[in-house]
């Protein structure tokens, strides 16, 4: 079976334009058994997100990520247009769990 991370990767190019994809598996982060693919952040460039908020970007993700939401407990999103991307000077850097 495919790793969730290689999963989540080829559905999303599937279904949008993407310029740039990073799907990083965070679990280690946290308190979950070695090896887990639960906890992931997404970096996301595509101009199919152009004129759409933010909020739209996420249930747009969530949606087509929708059957494999079961398998993962948390999720990051950081979804850019090309632009919005190449102007982005801010930290995407994932803090580490509290537990």
């Amino acid at each position: 079976m495919d790793s969730v991370e290689s999963q989540i990767t080829f559905i999303l190019n599937e279904h949008l334009n993407i310029k740039n994809l990073e799907v990083i598996n965070e679990s280690h982060m946290h308190n979950v058994p070695n090896n887990s693919e639960t906890h992931f952040k997404l970096i996301l460039v595509s101009d199919d997100f152009l004129n759409m908020s933010l909020i739209h970007r996420h249930k747009k993700i969530y949606l087509i990520l929708e059957h494999l939401m079961k398998k993962i407990h948390a999720l990051s999103i950081h979804a850019f247009t090309y632009d919005e991307y190449q102007k982005n000077n801010r930290s995407l850097e994932s803090p580490n769990c509290e537990n």
